[in-house]
């Protein structure tokens, strides 16, 4: 049976412990480890492994060795409770042991949880576990986190009043982040309102939030929209340091600027609805700092710099970039 979106969360949590077996699958290999671990642990309890109730087998050792599978499932451990035979990085060569395991595999055997890294709905073993009526197949995407696999988290974190703005703040975040990351920063929060029976807010997750590369470019964004000349040198040399490129950063700005050119021209009120996240008011009160004249003239500069550094120029492109946005800053002024 194939599971996929709120179903798959659920049964992460709560699996079938009467079930044959679990394939889980995906391109990010940091996604499937963490579910993995959560269906086990939720399988065989905290002290599963602890107390020998769960045998690794990788699948390198399976072929040098194909009957360590089928003594996995059948074997019988010195402490009660159920157990599980987890084979590691399984691939499409390894499916008649899969199947031959599955076919001999009776009530009171380990339950199988086999982890793969990228397969196709065409692949033997998604398609042995799908059409195995007690099996459960679990495609893991690149695709961001469902709100209820973010809600999901949450909860586990002991996270249980969350603003919206902070939800909004949350889903932003588990876009941009990889799932480990986002699973530590949660944890991070969780500690951070320990004993605090207040909602969570947007500024709280701005506080914990990991300090990324594009945080930084914002960081320097805000300098030039704001007017602080003084502070661009210091952030381009310390984006540089980490490899952006100044291209990248003339993108950012020119994307900046389009949304305070919006922002402050716009007759409807909807314009405001395009800005979300920690930096919306930020966002606003440098639209209403700026005149309309002044931003299209700065659109101006940012494309005129755009063209130079995709140009043929000598120029360090860098200190094109550099220059621009001092210049931009003092624009405001």
């Amino acid at each position: 049976m194939k599971l996929s979106g709120a179903a798959a969360t659920a049964y992460f949590a709560k699996p079938d412990p009467a079930a044959t077996g679990v394939l889980i699958f995906g391109q990010d290999a940091m996604r499937v480890a963490m579910r993995r671990q959560e269906l086990i642990a939720a399988l065989i309890g905290p002290e599963g492994e602890a107390e020998m109730r769960l045998s690794r087998l990788p699948a390198a050792e399976v072929r040098k060795d194909p009957a360590a599978l089928m003594d996995a499932l059948k074997a019988q451990g010195f402490f009660p409770g159920p157990r599980v035979a987890f084979l590691e990085d399984a691939t499409d060569t390894m499916a008649p042991l899969v199947t031959a395991a599955l076919k001999d595999w009776r009530p009171g055997d380990a339950q199988l949880v086999v982890t793969a890294g990228g397969l196709t709905t065409k692949s033997a073993l998604v398609k042995l576990f799908d059409a195995h009526p007690s099996a459960r197949c679990i495609g893991l995407y690149d695709d961001p986190p469902s709100r209820e696999e973010i809600e999901a988290t949450l909860q586990k974190a002991g996270l249980t009043q969350i603003d919206r703005a902070a939800m909004t703040d949350l889903l932003s975040l588990a876009r941009d982040l990889d799932p480990g990351d986002f699973r530590q920063t949660v944890e991070k929060i969780a500690l951070y309102k320990w004993g605090d029976t207040t909602p969570l807010m947007a500024e709280d997750v701005a506080a914990m939030a990991p300090a990324t590369i594009e945080a930084e470019v914002d960081d320097l964004i805000d300098a030039v929209a704001e007017g602080r000349s003084g502070a661009i040198g210091p952030l381009i040399r310390r984006l540089e340091g980490q490899g952006t490129l100044p291209v990248t950063l003339c993108i950012f700005t020119l994307r900046h600027f389009r949304t305070l050119h919006a922002l402050a021209t716009d007759q409807s009120g909807q314009a405001v609805f395009r800005v979300r996240g920690p930096r919306k008011d930020r966002i606003l009160r440098q639209s209403k700092d700026w005149a309309v004249k002044r931003l299209e003239d700065a659109l101006g500069l940012i494309v005129d710099t755009d063209l130079t550094l995709r140009s043929t120029s000598k120029a360090p492109a860098m200190a094109v970039m550099e220059r621009a946005m001092i210049r931009l800053a003092m624009m405001k002024r």
